[in-house]
């Protein structure tokens, strides 16, 4: 079931890792509720770019306009955004949700793994904000959406670094709330547990059913039921609601 919610009709929101798992049907979402998306691609990705925004018209998209730059190019960050905003106007809708995972044991943790997942995960999501935040400030009913992790409050097997790196993001989300909510922007952060996605595809069927045993719902979420807490936190709906971090997770963390 999808509501909808009049105001982000038109609403210039980017979606970071926008073509595939929970971010894809995130885009979606937002494209039927008319909204002007906005995603990034890596280069040598154009006909995926290009066929993704297709998409994304034909489900309702105000607009669908695709930005060429990496989440941890710094510069590319910049330059795409600088020339989108002129073009454009300002965002003022924001879902972090690109991210990686290697999982490991500690023990086993290599340096250059560290290093993708933190640049990836944490420091991109801080710098693409950053970024972002002069926009912020020039437009209206502001509302940045982090995708954590239930890993990051309640950490994993084999996921020392991911799980560290979630947890860092839920720190930020709070902070960057207090700094900016006396200027009208929310900030707030979803936990999704286990999600169906490609990667829980890959699991085979006796790991399947160790997951399934700790999740008092009995099921693995679906990619629609954290988008549809998305649209809300991005619309005024949710106008009061900041630095919360809110779990979907059938029941994982109770």
């Amino acid at each position: 079931m999808i509501i909808q919610y009049p105001d982000l009709k038109n609403k210039i929101i980017l979606v970071t890792g926008a073509t595939r798992g929970i971010g894809k049907t995130v885009a979606e979402s937002l494209a039927t509720q008319g909204a002007h998306l906005v995603f990034n691609y890596r280069a040598g990705k154009e006909d995926v770019a290009d066929k993704f925004k297709k998409k994304l018209m034909e489900m309702g998209a105000e607009k669908a306009t695709p930005l060429l730059f990496d989440i941890t190019n710094t510069a590319e960050m910049k330059d795409a955004l600088t020339s989108f905003s002129k073009e454009f106007g300002s965002i003022s809708g924001l879902v972090n949700n690109a991210g990686v995972s290697k999982d490991q044991l500690i023990l086993r943790l290599k340096e250059e793994d560290l290093d993708q997942i933190i640049d990836t995960n944490l420091k991109g999501t801080l710098l693409l904000t950053s970024i972002l935040s002069r926009q912020f400030l020039k437009a209206e009913n502001v509302s940045v959406v982090n995708l954590s992790s239930v890993v990051g409050l309640m950490g994993n097997t084999s996921q020392s670094a991911y799980s560290a790196s979630k947890a860092g993001v839920l720190g930020f989300t709070k902070t960057y709330a207090k700094e900016l909510a006396s200027k009208g922007v929310r900030c707030n952060a979803i936990c999704p547990g286990f999600i169906q996605t490609d990667m829980t595809e890959g699991l085979d069927d006796k790991a399947k059913e160790a997951y399934l045993s700790s999740i008092p719902l009995s099921r693995f979420g679906k990619t629609e039921e954290v988008a549809n807490l998305v649209s809300f936190l991005l619309s005024q709906a949710s106008s009061y609601i900041t630095g919360e971090i809110i779990k979907v997770d059938g029941g994982l963390y109770i």
